[in-house]
């Protein structure tokens, strides 16, 4: 196996190869457009089947959709009401797999209560809907990892989630799902698959796919969005997983075939933790969608709306009615209300809803319930759909249909694969104790490293033994070391302040100030990784800030219109390219 870690050095080697691949003997097997859960995923899946492998994502790694989600890996309750038992158990064999096996340091259980406004038959009704979710995720070979649900009393219920208002409920059905750090399990996806053998490259947009004289897919175009390179690239697979930029990316092609992608936001806040008195999380029923109160590391996460987006996919923001419609509801079950000075964070998101059918000219299709898998044009695989908990079977579903009956003696095997962290977990955890002596770190800071790095947490004590500052928090965010900006740049390949601000730490919504003031001394840190000097330090602290007062103003907007104008008036940090054909 190659290293695990992903660096800026690590991205030029990639888009090394990524050049060298117009030569026949380096043409690549999978190029894999995408770097969100489902394009990391993919990446996987491909480089361990033996696969010469390469992801590309425009962005930063899961800057989009894969790192605004809910945060939940879960079976999918609501589906139980539309009897789909088969969606369901695969959902819940992909949590406990993710729990049990693949990334346990991640994945963490989670107990949530369903509240019930009637004694009997509404406690019979999710009581079964319930049990049956338990005995779908029985079903799955091997440990169980989560307990089973039971009944409580109104005074049970009180006592596991105080402030839920006195006449909210009449009792509860606790059960058990999972949470996750959505970005941070898709760096590590990404690591894991650069650990491999897959050539990794953020920041790096397609801008045109390239045809043979069959007018096959053999390749793209891409732009490397830090130097204005263009590369050209050539790979015996492509496989489009670009979420709500799926019906972009296969217009590349030049095909009338394709799947059809609607876009819906949801929007999350974020309050702290003991705003709340609860040791549970609520699973609410409301007229448009289910509201979920997801305690979160140090904070609570109340989430969320469903309306339709039809602007540019890549800046959502919350406005200032998605931010009333979720507090209102929230509010109508808590016993002290909450109110805006309580937000600490907003976050929007855009997920991807498959459209009924495929366009016309579409030659092909594998169809489940969450997610499709298609070919427009020969050599173009497309994948769109789908959630965060079943992003393997995605992966696995986008690999087979690309690479068709090579898949019988090429079989997925990413169910046996542990993602970095996962291995040496347990020597690791029990090696903490002394790491947290050594270096005055509290129980709490250490179960906030194990949980974030897992096995990894002896990198950050080898980067803490060569650079004792390194061990000190943050000064205006002492949740997180000083090495956890350093980790990011020198193992988890971040290349600009936003990346370690936004999605290697969650910053941008953690703190009130939202990471502002920690803007510069997260600077001092990584400026001599990526060979800044003062002005560099000075232009990325004041592109956060004003990315930052940006979103605020959006927050402020009465609708999507509106909240998006005073998005898009900071520019990215690197500008993506006009797509063309």
């Amino acid at each position: 196996m190659a290293s695990t870690r992903l660096t800026a050095d690590a991205r030029t080697q990639a888009l090394a190869a990524l050049e060298a691949s117009v030569s026949p003997s380096a043409e690549l097997d999978v190029l894999v457009i995408g770097g969100g859960v489902t394009g990391a995923g993919i990446a996987l899946d491909a480089v361990t089947r033996g696969l010469s492998t390469a992801v590309v994502e425009a962005q930063d790694w899961a800057q989009g959709t894969s790192s605004r989600s809910s945060k939940l890996v879960h079976g999918g309750l609501r589906y139980l009401q539309m009897l789909d038992f088969e969606l369901v158990h695969e959902a819940l064999t992909e949590r406990d797999l993710l729990l049990r096996d693949l990334a346990p340091h991640l994945v963490r259980p989670v107990p949530f209560l369903y509240p019930l406004e009637h004694r009997v038959w509404e406690r019979a009704y999710v009581g079964a809907g319930i049990l049956m979710y338990d005995v779908l995720a029985t079903l799955t070979p091997g440990r169980r990892p989560m307990p089973f649900h039971r009944h409580l009393s109104k005074n049970q219920m009180e006592a596991k989630f105080p402030d839920l208002a006195h006449d909210a409920a009449v009792g509860a059905v606790q059960y058990w799902d999972a949470s996750v750090d959505d970005a941070r399990l898709v760096a590590t996806l990404i690591r894991t698959a650069a650990s491999y053998g897959a050539h990794a490259a953020s920041r790096t947009q397609v801008v045109s796919l390239t045809q043979g004289a069959t007018g096959a897919v053999n390749g793209a175009v891409v732009v490397d969005l830090e130097t204005g390179k263009e590369i050209t690239v050539r790979a015996r697979s492509v496989i489009n997983a670009t979420g709500v930029w799926t019906e972009e990316t296969e217009a590349l092609a030049g095909s009338e075939g394709g799947l059809r992608v609607l876009a819906s936001k949801g929007v999350h806040i974020v309050v702290p933790r003991e705003r709340i008195r609860g040791n549970a999380g609520l699973i609410l029923q409301t007229e448009k969608s289910v509201l979920f109160v997801i305690p979160w590391s140090r904070y609570w996460i109340i989430g969320t709306t469903d309306t339709p987006w039809s602007l540019d996919p890549t800046h959502p923001v919350a406005t200032s009615a998605d931010i009333d419609y979720v507090l209102d509801h929230a509010n109508a079950v808590l016993a002290h209300p909450l109110t805006r000075e309580d937000i600490i964070g907003t976050y929007a998101g855009l997920r991807p809803l498959l459209q009924p059918g495929t366009k016309a000219g579409t030659s092909s299709a594998k169809v489940s319930r969450e997610h499709t898998v298609a070919s427009p044009t020969p050599g173009l695989t497309v994948i769109a759909g789908g959630k965060l908990t079943t992003y393997r079977i995605m992966a696995k579903d986008a690999v087979d249909f690309a690479i068709g009956q090579r898949s019988a003696a090429l079989p997925s095997i990413t169910h046996q694969i542990p993602l970095t962290g996962a291995v040496g977990l347990r020597a690791v955890q029990r090696q903490a104790r002394t790491w947290g002596k050594r270096f005055g770190w509290t129980p709490p800071l250490l179960d906030h490293l194990l949980h974030r790095y897992g096995a990894n947490l002896a990198e950050i004590v080898e980067l803490c033994d060569a650079d004792p500052t390194l061990a000190a928090p943050l000064e205006h965010a002492p949740a997180y070391l000083r090495a956890e900006a350093h980790y990011a740049v020198s193992h988890e390949g971040a290349l600009h302040l936003e990346d370690v601000l936004a999605h290697r730490t969650r910053l941008v919504y953690e703190i009130v100030d939202r990471g502002t003031e920690a803007a510069a001394e997260v600077a001092s840190v990584v400026a001599p990784l990526l060979g800044w000097d003062a002005s560099d330090e000075e232009r990325e602290v004041r592109a956060w800030q004003a990315r930052i007062e940006a979103e605020r103003h959006a927050e402020e907007s009465p609708d999507d219109e509106a909240a998006e104008q005073a998005r898009l008036a900071t520019p990215d940090v690197a500008a993506m390219q006009p797509l063309r054909n």
